[in-house]
């Protein structure tokens, strides 16, 4: 998780850099290969799209230039395991503590992702999108949370305090 923050504190840096010299471009499936390979010098090529390693993680990033899209996947589970109560849980999750990505179910999987239009997407958000991806994946069935602000207005901050003030209680008799 150190390892990522650092990376995307460096790339941000240079993006800003970048940025105030010359205009980013605009998103093409080439550019969007050479900013995942940046992140994954193993990320793999398959069709449309692109499989890389995030923090351990393994990230799907599929694109349809015809319709300017792409989506950043994770896979997390079976969606048919899912109980009411944890379908419950994420779709509260999208409201306010994801952000730019979601949860997702298809095809009988219950994905994390992040699903923006290609050519409007700029480097910065990519990466981003990409984290965010992985941190909800990797925080489903604790705090469900991008690791970004919560957006607030919604159930997610109060859920995740009260586990807080469960600990709290817990560590009282210590």
């Amino acid at each position: 998780m150190i390892r990522l923050a650092l990376l995307l504190f460096f790339l941000a840096g240079s993006l800003a850099a970048q940025e105030a010299t010359e205009p980013e471009p605009p998103m093409t499936y080439e550019r969007l290969g050479n900013i995942l390979f940046a992140l994954d010098p193993e990320a793999q090529p398959f069709g449309p799209g692109f499989e890389l390693t995030v923090s351990d993680v393994t990230v799907l990033v599929v694109t349809d230039t015809n319709a300017d899209r792409m989506r950043a996947m994770v896979a997390i589970s079976s969606a048919d395991d899912l109980s009411s109560e944890e379908l419950r849980r994420v779709m509260q999750a999208n409201f306010d503590s994801t952000l730019d990505a979601r949860y997702a179910i298809a095809n009988g999987t219950l994905w994390a992702a992040f699903i923006h239009p290609l050519s409007r997407l700029d480097k910065e958000q990519l990466i981003s999108g990409l984290a965010q991806t992985v941190n909800i994946a990797r925080t489903y069935g604790t705090l469900y949370s991008s690791g970004a602000a919560e957006f607030g207005g919604g159930d997610s901050h109060d859920l995740q305090r009260e586990l807080i003030e469960e600990l709290l209680k817990k560590g009282e008799e210590i």
